[in-house]
Parts: structure tokens; C-alpha cells; sequence
């Protein structure tokens, strides 16, 4: 690659001085480096406004990564069957200027399932593995087009988003993949194409939104109805499945090229280590024997997301959603509107967790019920957030 490295491309005069002095300040790790060329400094440089001294602390940062992840040796590593068989992401064709296509398919994605599995770490090991991956196919491609390949293409494909996608811990492993693809990845994505966006995208896409950089929200690329002859403007139809609007299939004609993209499914419980995943509540109460307790929550415009998760003590617990039909006083349930009917739960045994979307603005009684129990005091544990959805990305789903 050494004949390449001359020709960044377009960096102003005081941008080739801050390289220059990039390459000399960071020189006491280049050789343990992946790459050394000019290209790999200047990911780095570029994630930080080539700022000399943040560059250096994030790609210095980036080493104690690679130790930790061993991402020298990580090629050579097998994920597990379940991750193999339910993580429903893979590589397929290349776009138009040579970049690799990685695919998500959330329809698939059940992270709930994945996380009962195996731990988040080897989920997150996993991303890391198919990224390095897609790095070496940008070498290798760089090598047969004769023209520097360094980023990548993404497609999400949004259909069948739903609530169980937005299950906290779940959404948490998601929040972390892309802080760490932030940190130890810059600059490598060249677009993030989404597809068959629903309702709810907006609400998912908002709890992403803070762990990625405004650059990379800048490349989020939301789709209509014609997404299939937008698809085309990116990726050539000889490099695009059939099932995405391209005449690629799989040598035994499948549209959906399966030998290259895995589209995942529900976890079958053999696979199973635990009955549940260890979570942290914002909250403790005690709800007294024959007494209910009501936690509110304003919702001030529909299409809002009330999440929770509890845990309870000394026994089952009632949980039910209502909705308040008169301001101010506390009703009694018989008075409010049903939303979530009410039922027990073992969440002694197994924590409980759920959400809903709001219809309608107004306020939302979680109503934790231990009116049966006329000797039992419960002790409980929940945590409850208002998800809200993304103004712009909300905006641009509308006009579809």
C-alpha cells in the first residue's frame, strides 16, 4: 500500500503540518499500529477537528481498545452458534465507489433472546469482529481497484421495528456498540441508509441519537416508499439483492441472498443461560397490605413511549396502566381509564419489564396493586422513562 499513501486528497497546508506532527507525536506506537499510513492518522485527526492533542488522547485511548478487544489476533475468532444463527446483520456486494454493504435486519433482532444467551460483551465482540472484517475487505478491495476503499455502507432495515426493540437493557448494548464505534472507529462509515422506517422509528432512533457524533447524524439517510430506486443511486443492481430492489441472489436463486445476510429470528429458549438480565431501578417503595400505589407520568403529545421495569419482594405484585380521566385528586382504578389491564406478576421470581405507546396526550398512572393481599406488604423496585421521539427524523416519516 506504501504507493498510495501520498495521496490523501485535498488537506490544506496547515492540515499536512498537523499530520506531519501527528505522525512524530504518536511515534513511539506506530508500530504497533494496524495501518501507519496516512489515510489511518488522519481518521483520527479528522474525528477531532485535527486537534493535535485530543487526536492523539483518542487514538492513544484507541490502543488500550485493541489490548483489551486483542483486535490483532480477533480474525481468527468464532462467535457462538446462537450469535452465529440470531444476529441478524452481514455483508453482501459493494456500493458503487467499491465500499462493502453491511446489512441489519431488526425485524430479526431479538436482543432480549441474544442477552440471555450470551453476555453483551461477546455481542459487542461480535460487531467489533464483523467491522474488522469489513476493514480487511476495504484493503483487499483497495488493492483490486487500485484506489483507496476506507469506509463503509450501511443498510438498516427498519420493518417490523416494535416495542420489545426498545427493552432497556437491549437498548443499552445498542447505546454502547455505537459509543465504542464512535471511539475506536472514526470516520469509517460512510452512510447510514435506513429503509421501511415505522411509526416508532423516531422514538428508537432518539435514544441513539446522543451516543453518536453530529457527524455521523448527518449521514443517517432515511428513506420513503420508492426506497428501492433510491437503493440503486448507491449500490448497482448486480450488487443488490433482490429482496432490497437489485437482481443479486444466492447461487440457488434466494432473493434475500441468506448465504450473506442473516436475518435472525426469535432466540429458541435451549439457548438460554438465565431467566433474566440484571438491571439497576431508579426507585423503591413500599406498597402496603390491601393498598395500591400510583406513580404519574405526564405525557404531553401522543406517540410518546412509557417504558418500565420492576421487581417486586415478598411476593406478587398487581401491575396495571390507567389513564386519568379528571385532573388533579387521585382516582381510584375503577375511575380511570383502562390502558394496560391490570394483572399479578411474579416479579419476585422474574423481573417484569414493558412498554406502551401513548395515543393520546394526558396523565399515565402505573398502578402497582396490593389490594389482594391483605397480610403481605410488598416491597418493590421499577424505573419508568417517557421516551420521545426525534422531531426531525419524525417529521421527515410523516411526509412519506
Amino acid at each position: 500500500m506504501g504507493s498510495m499513501s501520498g495521496q490523501v486528497g485535498d488537506l490544506s497546508p496547515s492540515q499536512e503540518r498537523a499530520l506531519a506532527q501527528f505522525r512524530e507525536n504518536v511515534q513511539d506506537i506506530l508500530a504497533v499500529l494496524p495501518s501507519t499510513d496516512d489515510y489511518f492518522l488522519l481518521r483520527w485527526l479528522r474525528a477531532r477537528s485535527f486537534d493535535l492533542k485530543k487526536s492523539e488522547a483518542m487514538l492513544r485511548k484507541h490502543m488500550k481498545f485493541r489490548k483489551q478487544q486483542d483486535l490483532d489476533n480477533i480474525l481468527a475468532w468464532q462467535p457462538s452458534e446462537v450469535v452465529r444463527l440470531y444476529e441478524p446483520s452481514g455483508f453482501c456486494g459493494h456500493d458503487r465507489e467499491g465500499s462493502p454493504v453491511w446489512y441489519h435486519i431488526i425485524r430479526g433482532l431479538d436482543l432480549k433472546g441474544l442477552l440471555l444467551s450470551v453476555s453483551k460483551q461477546e455481542l459487542l465482540r461480535f460487531n467489533f469482529w464483523s467491522l474488522e472484517l469489513l476493514l480487511r475487505d476495504c484493503e483487499q478491495q483497495s488493492q483490486k481497484l487500485g484506489k483507496k476503499v476506507e469506509k463503509i455502507s450501511t443498510v438498516f432495515d427498519f420493518e417490523g421495528l416494535s416495542l420489545r426493540h426498545l427493552w432497556k437493557p437491549g437498548v443499552e448494548l445498542v447505546q454502547e456498540f455505537f459509543s465504542a464505534l464512535e471511539a475506536n472507529y472514526p470516520e469509517i462509515l460512510k452512510n447510514l441508509i435506513v429503509v421501511k422506517a415505522p411509526k416508532l422509528f423516531p422514538v428508537a432512533f432518539n435514544l441513539i441519537k446522543p451516543y453518536i457524533t453530529e457527524e455521523t447524524r448527518r449521514k443517517v439517510l432515511i428513506l420513503g416508499g420508492n426506497w428501492k430506486q433510491e437503493l440503486l443511486k448507491f449500490i448497482s443492481p448486480d450488487q443488490l439483492p433482490v429482496e432490497f430492489g437489485g437482481t443479486m441472489t444466492d447461487p440457488d436463486g434466494n432473493p434475500k441472498c441468506l448465504t450473506k445476510i442473516n436475518y435472525g429470528g426469535d432466540v429458541p429458549q435451549h439457548y438460554f443461560l438465565r431467566n433474566h438480565v440484571r438491571v439497576q431501578y431508579d426507585h423503591q417503595a413500599t406498597v402496603g397490605r390491601g393498598s395500591s400505589l400510583q406513580v404519574d407520568n405526564e405525557i404531553l403529545f401522543p406517540g410518546c413511549v412509557l417504558r418500565w421495569q420492576f421487581a417486586s419482594d415478598g411476593g406478587d405484585i398487581g401491575f396495571g396502566v390507567f389513564l386519568k380521566t379528571k385532573m388533579g385528586e387521585r382516582q381510584r382504578a375503577a375511575e380511570m381509564t383502562e390502558v394496560l389491564a391490570s394483572q399479578r406478576y411474579n416479579a419476585h421470581m422474574v423481573p417484569e419489564d414493558g412498554s406502551l405507546t401513548c395515543t393520546e396526550a394526558g396523565v399515565y398512572i402505573l398502578r402497582f396493586d396490593n389490594t389482594y393481599s391483605l397480610i403481605h406488604p410488598k416491597h418493590i423496585s421499577y424505573t419508568v422513562e417517557v421516551l420521545l421521539p426525534d422531531q426531525t427524523s419524525l417529521e421527515k416519516i410523516e411526509k412519506f
